[in-house]
């Protein structure tokens, strides 16, 4: 078979609006041509070894490199090995990105006419497109608090060492650039205590050195000076205050409760780091729906989904960790 040779396009746009998104993406050939153009504006190139392609297997459409790697569209993507339509992606993919307060996976479901495992799993992929590997971390002065959020159903109550009586809930950190009045990135994660070893190790992996951090009197962030960070204190005598201190951050956990309660009605607190990407990405690139779209559809970088079978393993010893979880235990 003789090789095909893509030429090199001009920028790939995205669709001003959903009328204009419907046009673009009419069937799923247009769906691969937009993938093909925007993985390889180029021309073919292996992820895996760099090298051209040899030939291009029609029936399957897919290229064949030197190195004898059979790569399609959307090999090593959210929807790798995926028997759904592109289109049911793209659609999905476009919801996901340009709602501001997202959808849940009954409301996928009623968009798209399908089931809802079926929603389930394909929101539960794009949540892995989210999470970049690579990042850049956060600089400047950066808001660090933790709060407990309630993810579903309460059980009991526990008192807390230097933080009162507390549900036992999630525990989530959370880091926010701050910019003045406005708000810059945000890092979110779960951790499972407050001590110093999950908050400096989140910090650590996430707001670069030299950086003024600003927390409350925590004793746990007592150490940041010695790990090359300027340590701000706010301290307060109610929460009240302390928040009014702390405004980016704890903006940031209101709209996170609220999020998860409004659109959600609650998630599984095994799978609640999938939602904690979520936030951050929406949050984060919400400027830019271009590359939002791409990023959800694992375009940006090497990302594959969960299986289906994965999903119901999170949580446990050896079972799938959600992207952003694999540092935090």
């Amino acid at each position: 078979m003789q090789v095909q040779r893509v030429a090199a396009v001009t920028a790939v746009t995205f669709p001003i609006n959903i009328l204009d998104f419907q046009r673009r993406f009419t069937n799923e050939r247009a769906c691969w041509d937009y993938l093909r153009r925007v993985r390889w504006p180029h021309g073919f190139r292996c992820p895996y070894d760099g090298s051209r392609a040899l030939s291009f297997i029609r029936t399957r459409k897919v290229w064949e490199c030197l190195e004898g790697h059979h790569i399609g569209v959307i090999t090593d993507t959210v929807m790798h090995k995926t028997h759904m339509p592109l289109q049911m992606w793209f659609w999905a993919a476009y919801l996901v990105s340009t709602q501001k307060a997202g959808l849940s996976a009954w409301n996928l479901a009623k968009q798209l006419g399908i089931r809802y495992e079926t929603a389930y799993m394909m929101l539960q992929r794009l949540r892995a497109g989210m999470v970049c590997p690579e990042r850049a971390k956060v600089s400047g002065v950066i808001e660090v608090d933790e709060a407990y959020v309630s993810a579903g159903r309460m059980r009991s109550t526990r008192r807390i060492r230097g933080r009162g009586r507390a549900s036992i809930k999630p525990l989530v950190v959370c880091a926010v650039q701050s910019r003045g009045k406005t708000a810059g990135q945000i890092r979110i994660r779960r951790i499972k205590t407050h001590s110093a070893e999950y908050l400096e190790r989140f910090i650590c992996d996430y707001v670069t050195k030299g950086s003024t951090v600003v927390t409350d009197g925590l004793p746990s962030y007592s150490g940041l000076r010695r790990l090359g960070y300027r340590h701000v204190v706010r301290r307060g005598v109610s929460s009240v205050e302390i928040a009014r201190q702390l405004p980016h951050v704890h903006r940031a956990f209101s709209n996170l409760k609220a999020w998860l309660i409004g659109t959600h009605h609650g998630v599984s607190g095994k799978h609640l780091q999938a939602y904690l990407n979520e936030f951050a990405f929406r949050y984060n690139h919400r400027g830019n729906l271009f590359r939002a779209f791409k990023l959800v559809l694992g375009l940006g970088a090497i990302q594959e989904g969960p299986e289906y079978e994965q999903l119901y393993s999170a949580g446990q010893r050896g079972g799938w960790k959600h992207p952003a979880a694999r540092q935090c235990v």
